[in-house]
């Protein structure tokens, strides 16, 4: 196998070359990443299934539905991204042309987590093939069974010139972050977000973070109990908790605590009915080390854990410490939503923020006054469906943002560029030495905005 340096030679000189520019290169790309996705979905299945126990309809609906839509929209809209942003301009520049080139990075890396191992790879890739980069793109080698099919697959439908595909665990890691990049991005844990972001300070590379955290789910006493019971159920224990949106804790007074338990009991067994562990839409931990890591109603044999529910917890306890990534759901309760909102910000901001209401102005209230990445009322998750939305954290739960164009966007460099004529001299000379205050106020007319006028209606 060839060197980091020698793949990342190989992968300059192919962008310095400029054939992954043209739009025409661009599309051919994203066709043959369609192709991957179409050819190999049985392949794509059996992975998912070794690695979590996936069942078939959420491989379906959060791995490869989610790719084909990203991929389709980029094929669809690339010719629009990528065009030249024509901008306003001030009086000194009025004959000239003003725009924004989206212009490629260059050399980018893709580190991509276990939990949803193709979709977290490839989504991010779409939209760096869109923006017309070179790409190393780095696995997780904990799910290692879609690793070695993501290793296979990739250069045999992609431009071996151009992307490269790069295995291995923490040490080779480090390794490779050793080298320059262009840009880099990375999903997973805010521990190691803190050492990619380290590694990329050395190269002053630029990076897109996303990580996670723990997700506040507020359930007002004016909501639809049993609908609130089974969206919960659904988006917590989706992929067995292992999703960043997943909700962490949630928060609710006393009385809609006991109808919310009884109704998530009832829910849970209505989809996985009473042995839960025999169902086969339940999936597994990934690894022995994470299954250790949650606690519950266990099969050590089989990394299995029971959809738990924990009462009585208080926020000083272990399960509150830290992102569970697992389906456990703690409960606590708070007297109002003034100490929901409280009890939210006085902890590090969340990938998302959920609130079950049929009250408008308590949803408001929290969307008003709490920060998050993502915000969804009455449900979980589904707002990562939509790639109108940007998808990503702010602060603890990353920073930068992509899906959709959002991603196109992200692996973009947004290059200002003026055009001017190299005539017209006698408009210019007014900003020339020797100064004089006649000549400032013209320059001062001719470059700042105006503000304009307005009138307060009393």
């Amino acid at each position: 196998m060839a060197s980091y340096g020698e793949i990342m030679n190989g992968l300059r000189q192919s962008f310095s070359s400029g054939i992954t520019r043209a739009v025409t290169f661009r599309l051919s790309q994203l066709e043959a990443l369609a192709k991957l996705v179409e050819e190999n979905e049985a392949a794509i299945f059996e992975s998912l299934k070794k690695d979590l126990n996936k069942p078939k309809f959420e491989a379906e609906i959060s791995e490869l539905s989610l790719i084909r839509s990203e991929i389709n929209l980029a094929r669809n809209s690339l010719n629009s991204w990528m065009k030249d942003e024509h901008v306003s301009k001030n009086l000194a520049t009025y004959f000239d042309s003003a725009f924004i080139r989206k212009d490629p990075f260059g050399v980018v890396l893709i580190i991509s987590p276990w939990n949803y191992p193709f979709q977290l790879c490839l989504i991010p890739l779409v939209g760096a093939i869109a923006a017309g980069n070179c790409a190393v793109i780095k696995p997780s080698e904990i799910s290692q069974n879609t690793e070695k099919l993501l290793a296979d697959l990739l250069p045999r439908y992609l431009d071996k010139n151009c992307f490269a595909v790069v295995c291995g665990e923490a040490k080779e890691t480090s390794q490779l972050l050793e080298n320059k990049f262009d840009y880099i991005f990375f999903t997973g844990n805010p521990k190691v977000g803190r050492i990619i972001m380290a590694a990329a300070a050395k190269h002053l590379t630029p990076l897109t973070l996303e990580l996670g955290g723990k997700n506040p789910c507020f359930v007002d006493d004016d909501c639809d109990i049993d609908n609130a019971a089974k969206r919960i159920v659904w988006s917590k224990f989706f992929n067995a908790g292992q999703t960043c949106l997943a909700p962490d804790y949630v928060l609710c007074s006393e009385g809609t605590r006991d109808k919310l338990l009884t109704a998530l009991q009832g829910t849970i067994q209505a989809f996985y009915g009473d042995d839960p562990k025999l169902s086969p839409d339940l999936g597994r931990i990934i690894s022995q080390r994470h299954f250790q890591r949650v606690c519950g109603q266990t099969d050590e044999t089989e990394r299995y854990i029971a959809p738990t529910l924990l009462t009585d917890v208080k926020e000083s306890d272990p399960v509150m410490q830290e992102e569970i990534f697992g389906p456990l759901l703690p409960f606590l309760t708070v007297g109002d939503v003034e100490e929901a909102i409280r009890f939210i910000n006085q902890r590090e901001k969340p990938l998302a923020t959920y609130v079950f209401s049929r009250n408008s102005q308590v949803i408001n209230q929290f969307l008003e006054r709490t920060a998050s990445g993502g915000f969804c009322a009455n449900d979980g998750l589904m707002h990562t469906t939509l790639m109108s939305l940007p998808f990503g954290g702010v602060g603890e739960s990353g920073m930068g943002k992509y899906h959709g164009k959002f991603s196109f966007d992200t692996f973009s460099h947004h290059r200002a560029c003026l055009l001017r004529s190299s005539g017209r001299e006698k408009l210019n000379e007014i900003r020339y030495p020797p100064y004089n205050q006649s000549n400032l106020g013209l320059v001062l007319y001719a470059t700042e905005s105006k503000r304009k006028s307005w009138c307060n209606i009393q």
